[in-house]
């Protein structure tokens, strides 16, 4: 990959809403370049999806975010992308990862509350016959996500002190 294709990459990652003559003026490409670009990325399947990251808390909507981790045991002849298949169509799951140390694979659920969450748990989730165990991870706050900081700081502007 070349630097402008990359460099592209970075700049639609930091903001999906990126026009091509931002891009243009940032990479010093020509606009109809950095359309073309765009467009086979697409195409290639590079960039999968553009995205909005939502503060659901600041629009008065309560949702309830949990990581649950699976110990999964897998079937002959069959891998991890069996499972992970089978938990990815779940709506309430956002993300489906196979990860290293103790557990195999980690999702990442979405509910309207605490009970909701651990019910989809309880009846979708350890009721696959491949899943061992189950180690579920209640999401109190949100700090960062996806490069994005919620809740940033304000500076405090400090008033002139006079003698």
């Amino acid at each position: 990959m070349d630097k402008h294709t990359w460099h592209i990459l970075e700049i639609l990652e930091e903001n999906a809403r990126a026009t091509p003559e931002n891009i243009a003026s940032q990479t010093g490409l020509p606009v109809a370049e950095v359309n073309d670009i765009i467009s086979k990325l697409e195409k290639d399947k590079i960039i999968r999806k553009y995205k909005t990251i939502i503060d659901w808390e600041q629009a008065g909507e309560d949702y309830v975010y949990a990581i649950i981790e699976l110990k999964v045991v897998l079937e002959r002849k069959q891998g991890y992308q069996t499972i992970a298949e089978r938990l990815y169509k779940f709506p309430e799951v956002r993300s489906v990862r196979l990860i290293s140390g103790d557990h195999d694979i980690s999702i990442t659920v979405r509910g309207r509350s605490m009970k909701e969450v651990a019910f989809f748990v309880a009846e979708k989730i350890a009721t696959l016959e491949q899943v061992h165990s189950t180690s579920t991870h209640f999401v109190l706050k949100t700090y960062k996500e996806d490069g994005f900081i919620f809740d940033e700081p304000e500076k405090i502007k400090r008033l002139p002190v006079s003698p």
